[in-house]
């Protein structure tokens, strides 16, 4: 059974972005993937140092003492299909969000491409303004990643600031419902 893997990168669990994954992780549950949801809420994860050790050592692993990040990495490698969910900070991914993908694609570039052709797509959660930018940002690392984005019926935003408030914005929870229709069809195709 192919697996599909997201993360909530906001510092809010079971908050307006783990509400929008779980809309999209559902439709690929109902397709038959088996689906996780990891949220880093609390978690201690840091930003890239840039020492390069990755490069050295070639082993699928970060060099930094272990904050989670080797695990993550572990979980994108093993999965088919692989959603960032980040909110809006200042018009841009949430720190957790950034420390993930710094780290995360440095490795895999130093391992040859480890998520190589794995299908990946952002989902953002916004109060108001800037989701196109930090969705952009997402993107970058599936696209450095070599990596095969699925679209959706419009950009991968849900609006709401209070916790639970996304579910109000039909638009966005409906675009979430057809980015999972989306990513099942596709990893259907990619892996028939």
């Amino acid at each position: 059974m192919l697996k599909i893997t997201a993360f909530n990168c906001s510092a809010r669990k079971d908050g307006n972005t783990a509400i929008l994954l779980n809309t999209a992780l559902a439709e690929l549950a109902k397709a038959g993937f088996e689906t996780e949801l990891i949220q880093l809420a609390g978690k201690p994860l840091r930003g890239c140092t840039g020492c390069r050790g990755c490069f050295k050592n070639k082993d699928k692993r970060c060099v930094l003492p272990d904050d989670g990040l080797n695990g993550y990495i572990e979980k994108m490698h093993q999965s088919a299909g692989i959603l960032i969910g980040s909110p809006t900070y200042f018009a841009d991914v949430s720190s957790e969000a950034k420390a993930l993908i710094d780290r995360a694609g440095y490795v895999s570039i130093a391992n040859g491409g480890l998520f190589k052709r794995k299908a990946g797509a952002a989902v953002i959660a916004a109060r108001r303004g800037g989701a196109v930018h930090a969705f952009d940002t997402i993107n970058h690392f599936f696209t450095i990643g070599q990596m095969i984005i699925p679209g959706s019926n419009y950009w991968n935003v849900g609006i709401g600031r209070e916790a639970g408030e996304v579910e109000n914005d039909k638009e966005g929870m409906a675009t979430m419902k057809a980015l999972g229709e989306n990513m099942a069809w596709l990893l259907g195709k990619l892996h028939a």
